[in-house]
């Protein structure tokens, strides 16, 4: 077991090498760098109907995926070639997603609910999911309302954005930054995935969502060395610490 200055020197490597990798895929389609409010990002844009999401977290034998380059490279059946793929939310150690996972229409684990420390527990944290060729985000409570059935589904917390409002509990002056990465939907049924090239506050990245991708819900996935980016035909596996659900984005095959 690494000691605890041993672990902080390799998280830091882990984030700075995850901020490179970001700004090298930034311009590579359907993903652009950003500038906002002095901060850079990578923004990838999803149009449903040029494009399929899917959504990874264990292979056909029950052991974990663990790097985004292990993935499939070509969408099974339908022959569209794979644009990118991302950390889908946070996970235990087994590599084990936190709250509610679905997977073509299949419920791997449930819906968390539970008041606990920590990111997702940050009230109201949401659910990401996609229903009948449409995409949405929402918080968890209302989620349990509206119940949709969808064909895919990842929990994590906070909320970056509800209804265009930036989460309650997010400070301007918050001094807690860190390499995030996040998933928006704009009124249009646009996805947007954004993942920051440097050190961000949730307030900064929230506002992110809300002003500049002008998306009136936002959910944060996860953040550190987990806030990861990768496309295939760039080198390396895309993240370095392993990763539990993950998201990959298709070309539709015409």
């Amino acid at each position: 077991m690494p000691n605890a200055r041993a672990m902080f020197f390799f998280l830091a490597a882990a984030t700075s090498v995850a901020a490179l990798n970001a700004s090298a895929l930034a311009d590579t389609e359907p993903c652009r760098s950003m500038q906002y409010e002095r901060n850079a990002y990578t923004v990838c844009e999803v149009d449903l109907r040029k494009a399929t999401l899917r959504l990874y977290w264990k292979r056909p034998d029950g052991t974990p995926y663990v790097y985004l380059s292990s993935l499939p490279r070509v969408l099974e059946g339908e022959g569209g070639r794979l644009l990118f793929a991302a950390n889908a939310g946070m996970f235990d150690p087994a590599l084990k997603p936190v709250g509610l996972y679905l997977e073509q229409g299949r419920e791997l684990t449930h819906l968390n609910t539970r008041s606990a420390h920590g990111n997702f527990h940050m009230k109201p944290n949401g659910v990401f999911y996609l229903s009948a060729d449409a995409a949405a985000v929402a918080e968890t409570r209302q989620f349990l309302q509206q119940k949709p059935r969808p064909q895919l589904a990842t929990q994590s917390g906070p909320m970056l954005v509800i209804n265009g409002r930036l989460h309650p509990r997010f400070n301007r002056r918050s001094t807690s930054l860190k390499a995030r990465d996040g998933v928006g939907v704009r009124a249009d049924g646009r996805v947007l995935f954004a993942i920051s090239e440097g050190e961000v506050s949730f307030e900064a990245f929230a506002r992110l969502f809300r002003d500049g991708l002008n998306c009136p819900n936002a959910l944060f996935l996860d953040g550190g060395s987990a806030a990861t980016l990768y496309v295939p035909s760039r080198n390396g596996h895309g993240n370095i610490v392993p990763l539990g659900p993950m998201l990959a984005v298709f070309e539709k095959s015409r």
